[in-house]
């Protein structure tokens, strides 16, 4: 069948076999997934018609500005995963703590955890910027019956069964993993569905891209300020073209379809780095090593972490397997 017509919940069911301890539950979940990141694109297209933009007044636990729509796009994942009484549980960037889903039915009896970050670089929208969601799907490890617990979603992104993003741009794109490859599905509004149009996507070898926020130069280690004068070197294929948006998912999406490296290190005022590792750099890294890219934070494997906390920070490399580790080696060298 032409690539074209294949739609995403016939990719699901056709691709089951690929989700480990498959019962339905991924068709439920990606469908649930699905339903919210379409009623979230109507709204981030409606932005400067309607009252959706700009900040909200309050502040999540991270001690960040929420913007209007960070509050309406977690509003609507978590209703749409609560409603389908699918997952046991959902941790979000924009929660103070986990929430247990308990319905109508026994949801202790579910296996799964949702974590989530509703509206990746939602300061954007104003401006008309590309935003996303990245979205990271765990088997629970507490027995099935019982509530969940804080270390049902502490694990280490090796343990993802399901990790995604959606992208709200000039199209609107679905990309997962089940550990078995990338695929993406680009929406058509016309009819509201979601069609095969980017199939087993794949990070080329090496790259020309490097997307990292220089307005943070002077705050950076060593090695992330050696690797970027490489980069910006006129040598071989260099120097490499400097693309950054502000926005993780979007950034990530373009490297991975024409090779580049993401970097958000730590530096002087973020010393465990900004960026969440449960909600932003798990998902994401899993996604660059399912297409054949590589993700560390600098030095050690990102999905190799353990967590501690639900809202820990990590720097995060990752990109084309090449580019990512000539960072390493700068990083490596100012360390020793």
């Amino acid at each position: 069948m032409n690539k074209n017509y294949i739609t995403l919940g016939e990719f699901i069911i056709s691709n089951q076999h690929d989700f480990k301890y498959s019962s339905g539950e991924l068709s439920k979940l990606i469908n649930s997934i699905r339903l919210a990141a379409k009623i979230v694109n109507h709204e981030v297209n409606k932005a400067g018609l309607v009252d959706i933009v700009g900040a909200a007044g309050e502040t999540n636990i991270q001690g960040e500005d929420q913007q209007k729509l960070d509050i309406y796009a977690n509003d609507v994942f978590k209703s749409a995963l609560i409603k389908r009484e699918i997952v046991c549980g959902i941790t979000s960037e924009e929660e103070d703590d986990f929430i247990t889903v308990e319905g109508k039915y026994n949801a202790h009896d579910n296996k799964y955890v949702v974590l989530i970050d509703p509206l990746d670089g939602s300061s954007n929208i104003d401006v008309n910027v590309s935003v996303g969601t990245i979205f990271s799907i765990y088997r629970r490890t507490t027995p099935q019956g019982m509530p969940v617990k804080k270390e049902d979603f502490l694990q280490k992104g090796s343990e993802q069964v399901a990790a995604g993003y959606i992208v709200y741009g000039t199209s609107t794109m679905l990309v997962y993993t089940t550990g078995n490859g990338v695929n993406g599905f680009t929406l058509n509004p016309a009819i509201g569905s979601f069609y095969l149009s980017h199939p087993n996507m794949k990070f080329p070898e090496s790259g020309s891209i490097f997307s990292i926020n220089q307005g943070n130069y002077a705050h950076f280690p060593q090695g992330v300020k050696d690797y970027i004068k490489y980069c910006q070197e006129e040598k071989e294929d260099r120097p490499y073209a400097y693309r950054y948006i502000g926005s993780m998912v979007s950034d990530f999406h373009r490297n991975m379809i024409k090779g580049g490296i993401y970097i958000y290190p730590t530096n002087s005022k973020a010393a465990k780095g900004k960026l969440r590792l449960l909600y932003e750099c798990n998902p994401i890294a899993f996604l660059t090593e399912q297409a054949g890219g590589k993700a560390s934070d600098g030095y050690t494997r990102i999905l190799d972490i353990q967590p501690t906390e639900l809202h820990e920070r990590a720097p995060i490399f990752c990109g084309s397997v090449k580019m990512v580790e000539k960072a390493e080696f700068f990083m490596q060298k100012k360390r020793d």
